[in-house]
């Protein structure tokens, strides 16, 4: 930023696992976000080496990582930028047209037990129903990686609980490794591990030997 040098991470060393659901938790300004674009695709580090199996994402090139989060990586955001003028059907169709090996629209909106809802646009849904959308959506392609940046974020507790519940089965059946940003400590009870980020770094990781259900997370 002009002659100001913000270092937003700085010696965060991490594994993640395959079919892994991983809470991070920090405060506002603590790297969380930064981390989870590195993880996606959308940032590059400046420093220091970000492998996805055989990729080298820190020197991947634009068509690269453009590959990398088109068939690896489905995103969930706070917001669920939901195209208003499609179905939910469609909404999951816009990223299932372009994969290799997706789910059907309505299987993936099963997932998250919406099929009940297929043709109802986004004003026509709750917002935790058009949350549950974009999670059908981002998992549709059958991502290894699924990148959620406070998907609860806007939700009151039940509809959170119910949000939490549909990403937590995505998890569990189709194995995708998971990574969950909220400011909510007691979301990481449902993980197997809590990563918690300070100024930049790695300030501790937890391992949950007995996981709660998101139905008994204290919000």
């Amino acid at each position: 930023m002009g002659e100001i040098t913000v270092q937003a991470l700085r010696g965060v060393d991490l594994d993640l696992y395959e079919g892994e659901l991983a809470v991070l938790l920090g405060p506002s300004g603590s790297g969380k976000s930064t981390l989870l674009n590195i993880l996606g695709g959308l940032d590059t580090a400046t420093g220091g080496q970000v492998h996805y199996r055989d990729l080298d994402l820190t020197h991947a090139n634009e068509r690269q990582l453009t590959a990398y989060r088109r068939h690896h990586v489905g995103f969930v955001f706070q917001f669920y930028n939901l195209i208003p003028s499609l179905t939910a059907r469609e909404n999951v169709a816009v990223v299932t047209d372009i994969s290799d090996n997706p789910l059907k629209p309505a299987d993936a909106l099963a997932l998250v037990d919406l099929e009940d809802r297929l043709d109802h646009f986004p004003a026509q849904l709750s917002g935790g129903e058009q949350q549950r959308v974009a999670i059908a959506r981002a998992v549709a392609k059958q991502p290894e990686v699924l990148l959620c940046d406070e998907p609860t974020g806007a939700l009151d507790s039940s509809t959170g609980v119910v949000v939490l519940e549909a990403l937590e089965r995505v998890n569990r059946e189709l194995g995708t490794f998971t990574a969950l940003i909220t400011h909510n400590v007691g979301i990481g009870e449902m993980a197997n591990r809590v990563i918690r980020l300070k100024d930049g770094l790695i300030a501790s990781i937890e391992s949950n030997e007995q996981r709660v259900s998101p139905g008994e997370i204290s919000w």
